[in-house]
């Protein structure tokens, strides 16, 4: 059991001119100052509390930084690191403290690019772009997109630079490949864009065929004229060469009809060249219509293209349908001229297509090439007298692989392709129904 403490002296005897009053004054100020300092010392407590748990949020959000963090003083030393960046060259934060930023750099182009801009005296707040190349752990460049921010104190001086890259290997990878992945898509997109454009073709080869039999037939029984010619030519010279006089050389200028012949000659030829050059101009237009479309754009007359589909589309059936159209004068538009009539002959296909069922079909093709003087855009509506387009298919009709056609009767790309075609020339393709009836395409291109 302790013993009680004897009281203070100073408590028990009292001073000389102090009363007791004061003394109780005094102590009570002295409790107020122990409870001050005890609740002081809980405020430091939990203000150390804070401070550690915001280091270590401050840590976590570093060591979850796939950005690479160098902190230098202004002498470019080191102060601080992240987990990303040791693990890029391979060496502890403890190792990279106080060490030169120029030792992780890999050339001398990096060194002084690094050092111009930590010796920039009005560097930007929002930092500074550059690109740098750091030595990985296997003493390899790496080349690190980088920006340089100043790192300012409390009286607003410069204390050093921080540093916040992001390693572009991996990025020029990705890049690479997604361009590698666009170049594939577009050769796709080509490729099924002449696919389509010959599964076209193809629906016209009968049309074709017979297109290209009246010029090579007239050809061909103009030629074997001009052989029978041929051959009276050559009895008869044989016979002026041979001397005969000219009691013969009449005669046989009349059995062989020698004059008709020579009167009939530049009919013939002319017939002939006429006949051939109609088919070189249907080959020609073939071959234009079904070869891969540069990427180039030039002029095109739109009204020839129409006039083109229209002729080519009625060819390519067996019981032509009839199409009201007006030609207007030239009106020119920027673009290639394969493909836009590519998307005529679709409009004109698919406008045919669904009159198959319709007593007396019509197809009305109108074009207004005026249009704004502001903003210059040629109109072309390819209407017909059809059942029109159901309203649950108008949102979908553009859509790639969807058709109402039957099985083997179509793939679904014509009008996605299309629409496709128009919007990289700039304009626009709609569908609606008709006011009177019917469905109306409309396809809006900017005027050359």
């Amino acid at each position: 059991m302790t013993k009680d403490r004897a009281p203070s002296p100073l408590l028990t005897v009292p001073m000389e001119g102090v009363d007791e009053s004061t003394w109780l004054d005094v102590i009570q100020k002295m409790d107020e100052v122990y409870t001050r300092l005890i609740d002081d010392e809980v405020e430091l407590e939990r203000k150390n509390s804070e401070l550690e748990q915001s280091q270590q949020f401050i840590f976590s959000v570093l060591s979850a930084m796939s950005d690479v963090l160098i902190v230098c003083d202004e002498r470019g030393l080191i102060e601080q690191t992240n987990a990303a960046l040791c693990e890029l060259v391979g060496r502890g934060e403890d190792v990279l403290r106080g060490s030169s930023l120029a030792d992780l750099l890999a050339d001398a182009a990096s060194v002084q690019a690094a050092r111009a801009a930590m010796d920039r005296s009005e560097a930007p707040r929002g930092g500074q772009a550059i690109e740098l190349n750091l030595l990985d752990r296997q003493g390899q460049p790496v080349p690190v997109d980088a920006n340089c921010t100043p790192r300012i104190g409390a009286n607003g001086k410069r204390l050093g630079t921080v540093w916040v890259g992001r390693p572009m290997a991996e990025l020029k990878r990705a890049y690479h490949e997604m361009r590698t992945a666009h170049e594939a898509l577009k050769r796709t997109q080509q490729q099924l864009l002449h696919s389509e454009k010959m599964a076209s073709l193809g629906q016209l080869v009968a049309g074709v065929a017979h297109e290209l039999n009246n010029p090579i037939s007239f050809v061909l029984g103009n030629v074997h004229a001009l052989r029978k010619y041929c051959d009276r030519l050559q009895t008869y010279m044989a016979a002026v060469h041979a001397h005969a006089s000219e009691s013969e050389l009449a005669n046989l200028r009349q059995k062989l009809r020698i004059e008709h012949l020579l009167a009939d000659l530049p009919s013939l030829i002319e017939g002939t060249l006429e006949g051939a050059q109609r088919t070189a101009d249907i080959v020609h237009g073939l071959k234009r219509f079904s070869a891969m479309d540069p990427e180039e754009r030039q002029p095109v007359n739109l009204v020839e293209v129409i006039e083109r589909a229209i002729h080519w589309v009625q060819k390519g059936r067996s019981s032509p349908v009839p199409v009201r159209w007006v030609p207007l004068q030239a009106c020119t538009v920027l673009g290639s001229a394969g493909q836009l009539q590519q998307v005529m002959m679709n409009l004109l296909q698919n406008a045919f297509d669904a009159l198959s069922a319709v007593p007396d079909p019509v197809v009305w093709v109108a074009m207004d090439c005026n249009g704004d003087p502001d903003q210059p855009t040629v109109r072309v509506t390819v209407r017909d007298n059809g059942p029109g387009i159901p309203p649950e298919h108008l949102l979908r009709i553009f859509d790639p692989f969807f058709t109402t056609k039957p099985v083997g009767k179509g793939t679904g790309l014509g009008l996605s392709i299309s629409y496709g075609i128009v919007e990289q020339h700039g304009g626009r393709l709609s569908a609606r129904n008709a006011e009177g009836g019917g469905a109306e395409f409309v396809l809006e291109l900017p005027r050359a």
